[in-house]
């Protein structure tokens, strides 16, 4: 054996691969070294796929990886290139999903290669088996999400009533059953088909339920279980790469799952159990939204209202992202910032669709990273805001939330843009957003509503600012 196929040098590759992806991870969670931060990760899952390469017991198997990189990055690469900012937390989804499918392939192709680990011992079992239910899960679940997303599906619920629940944990519990029986000695491929189908009933049907205003946990939950289930892949294969990228994937996305449902104020099981968002009708906001009235406004009494502030209050959602208004919008705002006026941006944690949606965008436009107030930071700030201008956002300035028990969103926080002097809502009409309820900010009496697309209604409001 030559030094290069050392087990000691080889692990010092995976010990370099790993030290590159957590300060890859690092750098990751600022928006000026995001980029940096991919690369230097990218880097070390090369050296980790080298490492891997160099193992004796790889025989003729090199290939095999070399044609998946190849065929991966022919995919991937120009489909990331392509793709709309708007699209991006589907493909997100989509990724993400691809990522479980493998695993829970992986976990199929171990098993018959093991004649159903007949010679291995009892945790390479359960590691693989494990990662068959949960990368099936995943893979399913995050196909429905993309769904969703993409509007291939709706973005309701779509439930089977009282039954959902009930089914829910019978498949759950088939499949676990199924993997019981292949670890006590069950050889049948029937038995990991079983499995296979039943994990995937799991993800389909439990996804199913979950509306639009619950997707970006969701993606993140979906993540999350990516990641556990290569890990435990990683354990039956004894691949220390597989181990230690898994476990970081699984333990970044627990966490932004727990902080974004805890910005919700819902629970992740009340999360999984569904039913909550996009139902597309007006209750539980008050009701009676189509004949109560509103004030409407104009892009030239707008631009008056923000020239004359002191301090205006930028509160970006869904539907900045649909119209790619973010640059136009930053142009207003250098605009008003040249009059003098001091101009933030509020960032609700689960604005759009993904998690971070808003800040990607706005990082995109070279939106100055010290002007993003989060959530938490900027309520405070709106009783001294002279205008704030929401473009697009629905459920997260809802003041239904704080007000009104019969909503389906109440005790979720909110950014308080109800307590501003003047509110302005950029929006093409009155429709509710993910949460399919109507938002009781836009019957204040301090709201005026600027219908229309919200590219160029801001476009139409830098025009009027520069004639000012």
């Amino acid at each position: 054996m030559s030094w290069i196929n050392d087990p000691v040098f080889i692990n010092s590759l995976y010990i370099i691969s790993f030290a590159f992806f957590i300060y890859g991870l690092m750098k990751i969670t600022g928006p000026r070294t995001a980029v940096q931060g991919n690369w230097i990760a990218a880097v070390g899952m090369a050296i980790a796929v080298i490492a891997t390469l160099l193992i004796d017991e790889m025989g003729e198997n090199w290939w095999l990886i070399i044609a998946g990189v190849v065929v991966g990055t022919i995919i991937g690469v120009p489909s990331a290139q392509k793709v709309k900012m708007t699209a991006m937390p589907q493909m997100v989804a989509l990724f993400n999903g691809v990522g479980g499918g493998a695993v829970a392939l992986i976990a199929w192709a171990e098993f018959r290669d093991t004649s159903a680990y007949a010679h291995e011992p009892r945790y390479v079992a359960i590691a693989s088996l494990f990662a068959a239910i949960v990368g099936s899960i995943s893979f399913w679940g995050s196909n429905v999400a993309f769904g969703k997303l993409q509007e291939i599906l709706p973005s309701k619920p779509i439930t089977l009533g009282k039954l959902q629940q009930p089914f829910n944990i019978l498949v759950l519990l088939a499949a676990v059953v199924l993997a019981v029986l292949i670890a006590i000695g069950g050889d049948s491929d029937l038995l990991m088909i079983g499995l296979l189908v039943a994990a995937a009933l799991v993800g389909l049907f439990v996804v199913l339920p979950i509306g639009g205003a619950d997707m970006p946990v969701v993606i993140s939950l979906l993540n999350a279980m990516t990641g556990l289930s290569a890990a435990a892949m990683g354990l039956a294969l004894d691949n220390t790469a597989l181990i230690v990228a898994g476990m970081i994937v699984g333990a970044s996305g627990s966490i932004l799952t727990n902080l974004m449902a805890k910005a919700m104020n819902r629970s992740i099981p009340a999360i999984v159990a569904g039913g909550f968002g996009g139902g597309g009708g007006t209750g539980g906001g008050g009701g009676g939204g189509e004949d109560r009235p509103v004030q409407s406004t104009s892009a030239a009494d707008t631009a008056i209202q923000m020239a004359y502030a002191s301090n205006v209050v930028v509160v970006p959602g869904y539907g900045m992202a649909v119209a790619q208004a973010q640059h136009v919008v930053k142009e207003m705002a250098e605009l008003l910032e040249g009059k003098g006026i001091n101009v933030d941006y509020a960032i609700h944690p689960v604005a759009g669709r993904m998690p971070g949606h808003m800040n990607v965008l706005l990082a995109e436009a070279d939106v100055p990273y010290e002007s993003l107030k989060e959530m938490d930071e900027i309520n405070g700030q709106f009783g001294q805001t002279d205008v704030s201008l929401v473009i697009g956002a629905n459920d997260v300035t809802n003041p239904a939330a704080e007000t009104n028990p019969d909503s389906p969103i109440y005790g979720m926080p909110i950014l308080k843009v109800n307590q501003s002097r003047s509110v302005i809502v950029l929006k093409r009409s009155m429709s509710p957003g993910f949460a399919g309820i109507e938002n009781e900010l836009y019957h204040d009496p301090k709201t005026n509503m600027l219908f229309g697309d919200a590219k160029s209604s801001v476009a139409d409001i830098v025009e009027e600012l520069k004639q000012l």
